[in-house]
């Protein structure tokens, strides 16, 4: 089954009630608005649902448009998914947008998550260190690391209570044996919410796009016995290998290829040994912190080894 369609079931769903609408026609003006406008799915959703509700002649919050599922922070591992989360607002930072009202951390007791609020949602702001019931977010995908979006259809209580917020962090300690396909300098979708790795120019959702530069290193860490991959965000590769993003750049347009800035990475960082970390997600370890080890004197054997695999 597809996004759409199961977009397209859920509304029929959600409206049944009130209008004589089946998923095969939602369906199809779903499918109008993003294969046609190339309107983000999500905006093609919202777009739907409130057509529906004048349709009805319901108010705006009579009818949930993802109907969310309750979830802990660490439940979240699935793009696109509507939940429902009671979190505290850890930390808010400065938004790098004009069109985003809020950015920063959420937790609960099995974790942290980034969130974002864009302006055109028109919610309420959220208090630093208070706790909220957060109904109908939606959740994105970042360089393997999830966050949640708060939407029009976002429900926002505030809670008169405290939540202990979890530690999902792990260290992994070994030598850096392989950088993958994918890292050095890449390009992302320029387009609002959606920061999808391009591939030959184009964006899995948003099509053919302008893309944006970016750095990242997706690495495998071998201590001799267990291997674990690892992410490197921008801010973390320039630390690691002492290149800015404007450096890499600069050296792929001197080489009229952008390949040569993970070609320079691998010669400068495999077969060193790392302590790395940060939050899992999935089979990655997302680097939050790490540090340059000693490491034990048989990791130059590791690489080898790893190298002839």
């Amino acid at each position: 089954m597809t996004a759409l369609r199961t977009h397209a079931e859920e509304i029929a769903e959600q409206f049944s009630d009130h209008l004589n609408v089946d998923a095969d026609e939602v369906e199809e003006r779903l499918d109008n608005l993003v294969n046609e406008y190339k309107v983000p799915a999500e905006e093609a959703r919202r777009s739907v649902v409130n057509s529906y509700l004048d349709e009805a002649g319901l108010e705006r919050d009579a009818i949930r448009s993802g109907g969310g599922q309750a979830a802990k922070v660490s439940d979240i591992d699935e793009d696109e998914q509507w939940v429902d989360l009671t979190a505290k607002v850890v930390d808010l930072w400065e938004p790098r947008s004009d069109s985003i009202s809020q950015v920063g951390l959420l937790g609960d007791e099995s974790g942290t998550i980034k969130f974002v609020s864009f302006k055109t949602s028109e919610l309420p702001e959220l208090d630093e260190g208070a706790v909220y019931r957060l109904e109908n977010v939606v959740t994105d995908e970042y360089q393997g690391r999830y966050s949640v979006k708060l939407n029009r259809t976002t429900t926002i209580t505030e809670l008169d209570e405290d939540i202990e917020v979890g530690d999902d962090s792990v260290t992994v300690e070994g030598a850096l044996v392989d950088i993958q396909s994918g890292s050095g300098l890449i390009k992302r979708c320029p387009e609002e919410g959606c920061t999808r790795v391009l591939q030959n120019g184009r964006c899995s959702e948003h099509g053919s796009v302008e893309g944006e530069f970016d750095l990242r290193i997706k690495g495998v860490l071998d201590d001799g016995t267990e291997i674990q991959e690892v992410i490197f965000n921008r801010e973390m590769t320039e630390e690691l290998t002492g290149v800015t993003l404007e450096e890499a750049k600069q050296r792929a347009m001197d080489a009229l290829d952008t390949t040569v800035v993970a070609d320079e990475m691998r010669e400068t960082t495999l077969g060193r040994y790392y302590g790395v970390t940060g939050p899992t997600l999935g089979r990655y370890v997302l680097a939050n912190e790490f540090e340059q080890l000693t490491g034990p004197t048989d990791a130059e054997d590791v690489l080898i080894k790893a190298r002839s695999m």
